[in-house]
Order: structure tokens, then sequence, then C-alpha cells
């Protein structure tokens, strides 16, 4: 019964051995993303890495002798725990610090986890091999064990885990139960461990205060190092399941960043959101419906609302933390005008492209505000077939205008954006805008007809855009001419390929 008491008690420790092992490489990849952009190559290079460095591991767990097995085990534990469980936490201070290469110091955290955790396995499948277990019977329970201990902190993750605690609390709570299995182990085997026992668990409480002194401290470490990072005073930060929100203030400047690329700065935000909503506008004379896709801090929707003539805006964000934000946060609801608790305005949290292909309205003007298409998930939201989706929404004589990155430092990326809105069946015009927080920056204005004239004047007041202003938007010097370019597919990404092309020039 002893025999099978401790089999039992290191094939349960297998589950959780395997929940961390998995949670630092989710942790790390997310983080990655969070603090480099969302790189598809940065994300699946940090996941090659960490599952090649864990068959590094598996081939040097051969090396550790039998007799040693268990107490290795145990040690490796306590070792997984402080590496993982510090990892988050380390490489925010280190971004915020820049005090070493970013890049480096997160493939080396990556190569030396992965590595370790690879030693895992194989040390429990030897330990319980060394109980005489019946082999067949001992792949199957450890294996088991492994998947299962993978699904469930697959799914705990992106649910509970990021977005209640954050990466840097997620990390430490996965060291924890890392040295709570060395704990537990030890004391399962302290007459095989002998004198080691006493040794062995006085390290694994060492480690247990450390990590729990470290879980305690995480947000205000997280927070000092994000302020640094951005230079400003933070305000507000929050990671959803979606994206890692952060809002700072410095005296009359308020800015937005999502996952550490700045969406918007209050002093200069007016020039963005003004051209992207009024060309539209002013296509379409007395607009009474509008959908926005995107622009959940509420300010494109500002911009809509000063049309007397608009009755009813739908806005449609997947990420309720982010409406919710700017419809109760004093500061962000005085810049956006109250706009998300208008009355006219109906706020919608799902994934625009599947709403679109249930939503049974047709509207006046569309306005799509989506993130710049750093990935594939973003990228399937500037397709082909989510433009022809959109345009069945469009009213008769409607208009479209699209948010579409930079035609200056991603020119190839912005007129990509432009083919595939004509690969879609529609008529284009491109302008552009010069925001000082971003620099020269790009929009796609679209129609099912090819009517055009720019207005003589304005319909409501504005802070930035004039009849001379929105008629010289629409005028594209020579560094910024027309490219031929491929439209993007879905199953070809082509814009993703561009923008990260691209920046990654303007970035060298």
């Amino acid at each position: 019964m002893t025999s099978i008491r401790l089999n039992r008690t290191l094939v349960i420790s297998v589950f959780v051995v395997a929940s961390c092992g998995l949670a630092y490489e989710l942790i790390m990849a997310a983080l990655a993303s969070y603090l480099l952009g969302d790189s598809i190559l940065l994300f699946s290079s940090v996941i090659g890495l960490y599952l090649f460095a864990m068959g590094v591991g598996a081939h040097v767990s051969k090396y550790i002798a039998d007799q040693d097995a268990l107490a290795r085990f145990i040690e490796i534990e306590l070792l997984v725990g402080v590496m993982g469980g510090l990892s988050a936490l380390g490489l925010f201070v280190a971004f915020g610090l820049a005090a070493a290469p970013f890049r480096t110091l997160l493939y080396a955290m990556v190569l030396l986890t992965g590595t370790v955790v690879g030693m895992e396995i194989p040390l429990v499948m030897r330990i319980l091999n060394q109980q005489q277990a019946d082999f067949r019977e001992l792949v199957s329970r450890v294996l088991t064990f492994d998947y299962m201990g993978a699904l469930a902190v697959s799914l705990l993750f992106p649910l509970v885990l990021a977005p209640h605690l954050g990466m840097a609390r997620s990390a430490l709570l996965f060291g924890i139960l890392n040295v709570l299995v060395a704990m537990v182990t030890a004391r399962a085997f302290r007459a095989q461990l002998g004198k080691r026992y006493a040794a062995l668990q006085g390290r694994a409480g060492t480690v247990l205060l450390i990590l729990a002194g470290a879980f305690v401290l995480a947000n205000r470490i997280v927070a000092a190092a994000e302020e640094h990072y951005f230079g400003d005073p933070v305000v507000y930060s929050r990671s959803t399941p979606y994206q890692r929100l952060v809002v700072t203030r410095w005296k009359d400047d308020t800015r937005l960043f999502l996952n550490g690329n700045l969406q918007f700065s209050s002093r200069d935000e007016a020039r963005y959101h003004e051209a992207l909503v009024l060309p539209a506008m002013e296509q379409v004379k007395d607009a009474r419906t509008v959908l926005i896709l995107g622009g959940g801090d509420g300010l494109a929707a500002r911009e809509v609302l000063k049309y007397p003539s608009v009755q009813a805006v739908t806005l449609v964000d997947l990420d309720a933390q982010m409406t919710q934000l700017f419809s109760q946060s004093r500061t962000l609801t005085a810049l956006n005008h109250g706009s998300l608790a208008d009355a006219r305005l109906r706020v919608v949290n799902e994934d625009a492209a599947k709403w679109l292909e249930t939503a049974p309205e047709q509207y006046d003007v569309i306005l799509i505000d989506f993130p710049d298409p750093s990935s594939f998930a973003l990228g399937k939201l500037y397709s082909v077939p989510m433009y022809r989706l959109a345009a069945r929404h469009l009213a008769p004589g409607g208009r479209m205008a699209v948010q579409s990155t930079s035609p200056y430092f991603a020119p190839n990326a912005f007129w990509c954006i432009e083919a595939t809105l004509r690969a879609a069946g529609l008529h284009t015009w491109p302008y552009h805008i010069y925001v000082p927080s971003f620099g020269e920056w790009g929009f796609i204005l679209a129609g099912a007809d090819d009517a055009f004239a720019l207005p003589a004047t304005l319909r409501v007041n504005t802070r930035f855009l004039s009849p001379e202003e929105l008629a010289a938007m629409f005028r594209f010097p020579a560094d910024m001419a027309r490219r031929e370019v491929e439209p993007n597919f879905l199953n070809t990404q082509k814009l993703v390929q561009y923008f990260e092309q691209d920046w990654g020039e303007v970035m060298r």
C-alpha cells in the first residue's frame, strides 16, 4: 500500500508539473508579444525554443544517476519554481529599466527554464520505475496526467489567471505550485531521502517565502517598471483576456497603450479621430446610422455624435474591460465627452467579424478602427472576406473609413489594405494625416459607388480639420506614392508579412 500511495503522489505531481511547465511557456510567449509587439515570428520562436529546450533537458536528465533521481527531482522542482516563478516579474523589470538587451535576456530565460522543465517528466518516470511499477501502466498514467495538466492550464491561463492575476502573479503562482510539489514529494519519500530530507525541506521553505513575498509585491514592482518604461505615471493598468491596457498621465497629456503600443495621446488624438471620422461623414449627407468596429475608447464615437442627423451608433469592440474603462473613468469620459453613455450609442462586446455575420442592419457610415495588423488574428480583420462582409452592411450611398497604418513607415502594408478593399469590390480614396505622436498616418475611404466630392465647408466644429486640410489629405507626395502589392486574403495573409517587413526595416 505504501508503494501505491507513493506512486499516486508522483503521478498527481505530474499533473501539477505539466500545468506549470506549459504555463511558463504561455506566459513568456504572451509577455514577449505584450512588450515587443504581437509578432508571429516572436511568438513562434519563443514557443519553438522552449520546446527545443525541453528536449535538451530530457536528454540531460539521463546523466543523473538512478540513486540520485529522487533528490534531484525535488531540487529541480525548486529550481523551476524560482526560474519560472520569477520569469515574468524579471522580464517586466528588465524591460522597464532597459538594463540589458531584452530579446537576449528573453531567449536566455526561455532556454534555461525550458531545459530545467524538460528534465522533470523523465525523472518522474525513472522514480516510478524504481518503485517497480508496470512499465505500460507507468507510461500511460504519466502521459495521461501530463496532457491533462496541459489542457487545464491552457484554459485557466487566458480565461482566469491572466485577466485576474496578471502575468507576473500568474507565473509566481505556478512557481509556488512547483515548490509545493517538491515539499509534498520530499515528505512522501522522506524515508528514502534520509538525512537529505531536512535540508531539502529547509530549502523549499526558503524558496516558498521568497516567491510568496514576490507575489505580494508583484503589482507594485510591475507598476514601477511600467512607469519607468512609459516615462509617465501609470494611472491604470490591467491585463484582460485580449490585451494589456495601460493608461498614463503627465500634466495635460493622457495616453493609452495596448500591449505596449501607443494608441493615442490626448494632446493630438483629435487629429487622428477627426481624420478617421469626418471624411466619411461629410460624404454621406444626413447620415443617420453609424457602425464603429473597434474604437472602444469612444473617441471616434465622440466625433460621430457631433452630427445632429445621427440617430443610432453601434460600437462593436471585443474587450469589455476597454469599453468599461472609457465609460467609467472620470478623466477618460471627459476626453470622449461621455460618448459611450450617450443614449444614441449601443456597445456590443463581441468579435467584430462574427457579429457582422449575423447582424441584419445596414449603416450609412462604417468606421473601422482596429489595431495594426501585426498578427494573423488581426490580419484577418483586414482581409478581402472581412471587407466584403462589412460592405454588405453599407446602405446605398454609404461610406466606409478604415484605419490603415502609416503610408510613410509601412507603405507596403498601407497600399495592401487599399488593394484589399478594391479586391472586395469597393471604390477607394486613400488619404493621410500627420499626427505628432505617430508620424504620418493613413486611412482609406471606400464605397460601393464612385461618387466623391470634397466639401467646401464642414458641418461640425473641429479642433484641427478644415476644408483646406481635408483636401490636402487626399494628395500623396512621391515618397508615399501608390505601390503595386497583393491584396490580403485569409489563406495568404500578405498584409501581416508586409507589415512586419515594413516596420522591421524602420527598427533597424
